[in-house]
This record gives structure tokens, C-alpha cells and sequence, in this order.
């Protein structure tokens, strides 16, 4: 069934469904932000409509351009939001059919699979990790096989999809997590945070950056608190910071308690964006031996640090590490494989020169994953689409 396109549809327009972007800041809501901006600065002329289902409002300085138009369902309570988010993708969708929807979460793909059926607008869909492996829901399945494109922002989360829904290769682009370059720059350890800490310049520090979430458990922070005695035995003044808060701590607490860390943990809490980069060129050494991890725009922020960077061997780490060339990949659920890398790093005697030359190591990410190669990917992307839409 396709419903006629009104005559007074704005020819080249998009629209974008995201879950939020601004009131909460995660790896999603900073990928999506970024996927504004390379549309705003390459596409300047394309009009771009924005539905944004937990955002009350956008900042005033962000996103100004007279092509972008938003649309908020966060001031309404509870399932209201759902219902006036819905609604609005429909009506929006039926009034200016646009020449493509770009679909920000696969929760929302349903909707978008019913408007092709309805309209015949085609959809893209982007797709992050943990959100897209195991698709139990018959709607979600539907909505993959008939999406346009589909954009992931992972080879694994690609090779899942493709496997676990034998989708063909020719469906998946990918669209890799990209990062600030100029606020993530090689520095001396601060002395602020030496202090803050109590630590020696000369201290070797492990560092991790994540939320401390019950339900973010793959992290693999609690491996690097249980590597610690072994890592001790070899380093005793060995330091290991864990920034972030979240519902876990309590358990990270008495982990801590347990294997009498107390004085070789540091619990920081929430990093404020103003002292990230800081937290990074703190550190010898991040870590962050998860394996449920779409991406982890953290890698790239450590190694835009010069920092030597260890993660995990069985999720989208393996991109953001470039397979191994660009850090070491371990086992998460191997202590003592984490504890001996950590200890290697610490000595500088892992096999990995890259590692220890930081300025190289930081030109060679901002090559891989610079926000110029992501706006020249996703503008590629977004034509093609409008092409063949």
C-alpha cells in the first residue's frame, strides 16, 4: 500500500529518530550528535527533521541551522511520551514524506518497517551492539530484512547480525564511532589530580572510564580489581582509578574490601568533561577488558592520549583496537591473561612499540577514527541513500 507523496514535500528531506540526545550523555548520545554535525557541516543544504523521544529541549547553542527542525516528546510523563513520540513519527512521516528515515535505535524500527509498508519510504537504521545481538522480536526481525541500509558502527556487531539473521553483507555499512581530537591531546600527568589522589608522578597508574551500572557488569572493572594482587606482586605501588558511578558500587566496594585494596583503588566518581582528558594523560595504561561492548569511544580518547590501551577480545573493542594493531586485546573472563598484560604494559615490555610511542599512537587514531573520515563516510552514506531512494 503506498499513500500518495504531497506535492509540497521539501524534496531532499530526512528524518531522524533518535531515542535522545542531549539531557543524558552515553556513547549513543554522543555518536548521534556527532552524526548531526557531519550532516550540518557536509550536507548544508539537505533539511534534516529531528524526533527526539526523551529530550524536553536542545541546547541553544547546538544544531542552529535553518535546516534542522526538532521535535521533543520528553515533557510528557510516563507512557504519554511513547504515545506522543509514536504519533508524531506517523503524522510527520504521512505529511512531508521524507525521501528517507534515518532510524536512530532498533526499538524504533518497527514504526519505520509499518511507514514503508504504508508509504513505501525507505528507512536506514543504525545499529550499536549489545541492542542488536540476539533479536528475539518477530517485528525487529521484519524491520532488518526490509530496511534500505543498515549502519553499524562495528565489523562485530556486522558480523552478528549477519550471522545470527543470515543477512546478506551488502545490507550493513559501516559507520565506525569517531571522537574530538582537539580535546584529547598528550600531556604530563596533572598535578592536581596527583594530588587529589595522592599519588606519585612516578606511580604507575591503570585507569578505566565507564558507568559503574549493574546492568553494564561486562565492563570488566571488577576483573582489573581481581588482576590487582597478582599485578601488585610485580608493581606493589601499582594504582588503579575507576571513574564513574552507578548502582555497582556498592559491589566494586566490597570487592575492594575483600582482596584489602582499599589503599590501591580509587573510586573517582563522575569525571566531568572539563577534567577527561586530564583522568586520561593521568594514566600508564586504560584499561577496560569488557565483552559487551558495542564500540567504546573511551579507546580512542585514551589513545588520542598517547595512552597504551588494553580491551576486550570479544566485542566491538576489536574495531576500536583495529584487531590488535592499535593496543592489546585480551580475554575478559581471564584474570590472570588481564594481570600479565597490565604488568607488561606497566614494564614496558609488552611486544608493542606502537604502544610506547604516544604522539604516533595518537596521529594513527585520529587517522583511523577522526571526525573527517566519519563526515566523509556518513556523507557518502546519506547520498547514496538519497540516490537510490
Amino acid at each position: 500500500m503506498n499513500v500518495e507523496k504531497p506535492k509540497s514535500a521539501t524534496p531532499d528531506s530526512l528524518h531522524v529518530w533518535f531515542p535522545n540526545l542531549f539531557e543524558f550523555r552515553g556513547g549513543i548520545q554522543v555518536y548521534l550528535q556527532d552524526v548531526l554535525q557531519a550532516i550540518q557541516e557536509a550536507l548544508p543544504n539537505l533539511s534534516v527533521c529531528i524526533l527526539d523521544k526523551l529530550d524536553t529541549n536542545k541546547p541553544i547553542d547546538k544544531f542552529n541551522s535553518k535546516k534542522y527542525s526538532f521535535t521533543f516528546s520528553g515533557h510528557f510523563p510516563g507512557f504519554l511520551k511513547t504515545a506522543h513520540f509514536t504519533f508524531k513519527l506517523i503524522t510527520k512521516a504521512l505529511t512531508n514524506h521524507p525521501k528517507f528515515i534515518l532510524c536512530g535505535h532498533i526499538n524504533f524500527t518497527p514504526i519505520a518497517f509499518f511507514i514503508h509498508w504504508l508509504t513505501g519510504i525507505p528507512y536506514v537504521i543504525i545499529v550499536y551492539g549489545i541492542d542488536a545481538w540476539n533479536i528475539k522480536n518477530v517485528w525487529k526481525i521484519k524491520a532488518l530484512y526490509a530496511a534500505d541500509k543498515i549502519i553499524s558502527i562495528s565489523s562485530y556487531t556486522r558480523d552478528r547480525l549477519i550471522n545470527e539473521h543470515n543477512l546478506s553483507p551488502d545490507k550493513i555499512e559501516l559507520l565506525p564511532v569517531t571522537f574530538d581530537a582537539e580535546r584529547f591531546k598528550v600531556s604530563p600527568k596533572p598535578n592536581y589530580l596527583l594530588e587529589r589522589y595522592g599519588l606519585k608522578s612516578n606511580q604507575p597508574v591503570i585507569l578505566t572510564v565507564t558507568r559503574l551500572s549493574s546492568g553494564d557488569g561486562y565492563k570488566g572493572y571488577d576483573q582489573i580489581i581481581q588482576a590487582l594482587p597478582e599485578i601488585k606482586r610485580y608493581i606493589p605501588d601499582a594504582h588503579y582509578i575507576l571513574a564513574g558511578k552507578g548502582d555497582d558500587q556498592p559491589r566494586i566496594e566490597q570487592l575492594i574490601a575483600q582482596l584489602n585494596l582499599q589503599d590501591s583503588v580509587t573510586l573517582a566518581g563522575f569525571v566531568p568533561d572539563r577534567e577527561l582528558c586530564d583522568h586520561y594523560n593521568l594514566c600508564d595504561v586504560f584499561a577496560m577488558p569488557s565483552r559487551g561492548e558495542g564500540f567504546g569511544i573511551v579507546y580512542l580518547e585514551a589513545l588520542a592520549c598517547g595512552k597504551p590501551t588494553v580491551g576486550g577480545n570479544q566485542d566491538g573493542a576489536i574495531d576500536a583496537l583495529c584487531h590488535g594493531e592499535l593496543g592489546a586485546l585480551v580475554d575478559p573472563l581471564d584474570v590472570d591473561a588481564i594481570a600479565q598484560t597490565l604488568i607488561q604494559i606497566l614494564q614496558r615490555t609488552y611486544p608493542h612499540p606502537l604502544m610506547y610511542q604516544p604522539e604516533t599512537l595518537r596521529q594513527r587514531v585520529i587517522d583511523t577514527f577522526g571526525f573527517a573520515r566519519f563526515q566523509q563516510t556518513l556523507t557518502e552514506l546519506i547520498n547514496n541513500s538519497l540516490i537510490e531512494s
